[in-house]
């Protein structure tokens, strides 16, 4: 008696834990093969069918990441018209299937063909099922890369903050608070790290705010040579000094009906402070060499990466200023603590630069996502910004790997997929705890050790197991 067929959209290898399995559709009119298929791929849950239009309907059910394809389908068995109509219909349908494409006929050109139409691989009948299994295996890994990166893609817009990427608790309670204090007139300082985002926040309490219609200007007082900040900061009279050849408006008279950002106030000359107090009370300036009183009704909101405190209690920055600024202080956890959104703001560089470069670069290898995952990132969102644009630009492949992007992988072996072990667990997070210590220790190791709860010589032991360097005092 012949071989039956199995029946349309038929599992083969059906067990009480196959839905805990993947699945994989074969397209494939030879029984035999599918006997074969099943036995050899018992890690997946097989879905056998043998047409076209059960293969688009076994497609849409059971939604596979990967499928295999005989090019010779009924009604044209001898030939590749119906493989190809499939591997067509199925591609436009659904993109991210990897398709395995294996056929007896015409294999060089046929395999040409296929790969040109978006097939994942090709191989020529009768099929290596060792090899077969090896390219399934790899595909099944690729899948799921692909829609690791596609769902953090996807994630991008987490905050109703514009240009804000996050999905960190500690993050979004930021933006809540922002978004609540931004209906006040309460002044607000932000403090943060270099790169973590300053200028963004205040863009977005701006957006928020009875000003938002109005102008944002922004100022890093850090960054204009003191003799120069002053007339920046208040403008100044034609004719107040060498080169003053005409009257011109200081970035808080711009700020009017609007917001001002002093980034790096704590960097404000000491002298300058006085004036500046002067206006948050008065709220009106006199440009350098003018007379005249101007008022301004401005939003001004604050940012420094400084210990203002500390520069208090040595003399370089005003108690009284300080008081005036920081009604409400928001401070800007880094990077490195806030879990996922290193991975998250990386793809969302990623997708800028490919298009800013006009590069087609797939996304992040599992490696290159474990050394984001656990690179500190001292630079905050500006390092890894420079770095996923550095690897666009170097990258000669799909996937971008952790040497493209610069970065030790540390604990994690170039070829080690996604960890998810409580033992890789433990040790990714220990490593983050030691990382995180080192930068709040300020170079002692005995504070960071007590930090941790654990004497020195443990703190020595973990960081030769872990590879991390202490160079600390």
């Amino acid at each position: 008696m012949a071989d039956r067929s199995p029946g349309k959209n038929e599992i083969l290898n059906d067990t009480p834990h196959d839905d805990d399995k993947p699945v994989i559709l074969v397209v494939e009119d030879d029984p035999g093969l599918r006997r074969q298929f099943k036995w050899s791929f018992d890690a997946y849950r097989v879905v056998s069918v043998d047409n076209r239009q059960d293969a688009i309907a076994a497609v849409a059910e059971h939604r596979p990441s990967v499928m295999t394809l005989d090019l010779g389908l009924p009604p044209d068995p001898d030939g590749v018209s119906e493989g190809f109509a499939t591997l067509q219909e199925v591609l436009t349908q659904y993109p991210h299937i990897k398709i395995l494409v294996a056929s007896g006929q015409g294999a060089p050109e046929n395999a040409l063909k296929a790969i040109s139409l978006g097939a994942y691989d090709f191989y020529r009948k009768p099929v290596n099922v060792d090899e077969m299994a090896h390219s399934i295996n790899r595909a099944f890994h690729v899948a799921g890369l692909e829609q690791e990166n596609r769902k953090l893609q996807e994630q991008t817009e987490t905050t109703r903050i514009p240009g804000l990427i996050t999905a960190a608790p500690e993050m979004l309670k930021v933006c809540e608070n922002l978004e609540r204090v931004s209906q006040t007139n309460a002044s607000v300082i932000l403090l943060g790290a270099s790169g973590t985002g300053k200028e963004i926040l205040a863009r977005g309490l701006h957006h928020f705010s009875p000003q938002k219609d109005g102008p944002f200007i922004a100022i890093n007082c850090g960054a204009i040579p003191e003799n120069l900040l002053e007339s920046e900061l208040f403008g100044y009279e034609k004719g107040a000094f060498t080169g003053a050849v005409k009257t011109t408006p200081g970035k808080i008279e711009q700020a009017h009906n609007g917001t001002l950002f002093l980034d790096e106030i704590g960097d404000i000359p000491f002298q300058l402070q006085v004036k500046l107090l002067r206006f948050l009370q008065e709220r009106s300036i006199e440009r350098i060499g003018g007379r005249k009183l101007i008022p301004v009704d401005t939003r001004v909101v604050c940012a420094t990466h400084r210990n203002l405190e500390e520069m208090i209690e040595t003399g370089t920055f005003r108690e009284d200023l300080f008081y005036r600024i920081s009604e409400i202080v928001i401070e800007i956890p880094k990077l490195f603590e806030r879990p996922g959104d290193a991975v998250l703001i990386a793809h969302h560089f990623l997708n800028i630069f490919n298009k800013d470069m006009r590069r087609d670069h797939k996304g992040f290898d599992a490696g290159a996502l474990k050394a984001i995952q656990d690179w500190s990132w001292p630079g905050n969102v500006r390092e890894l910004e420079n770095k996923v644009k550095r690897a666009v630009i170097m990258a000669p492949g799909p996937w971008i790997t952790h040497q493209d992007l610069d970065l030790d992988l540390g604990l994690v072996s170039e070829d080690t997929e996604l960890n998810f072990s409580l033992k890789g667990a433990r040790e990714i997070a220990d490593r983050k705890a030691i990382l995180l210590a080192i930068t709040h220790s300020n170079g002692n190791i005995s504070n960071c050790a007590k930090l941790l709860g654990i004497s020195r010589p443990t703190l020595y032991d973990l960081a030769k197991q872990y590879k991390i360097e202490l160079n600390i005092s």
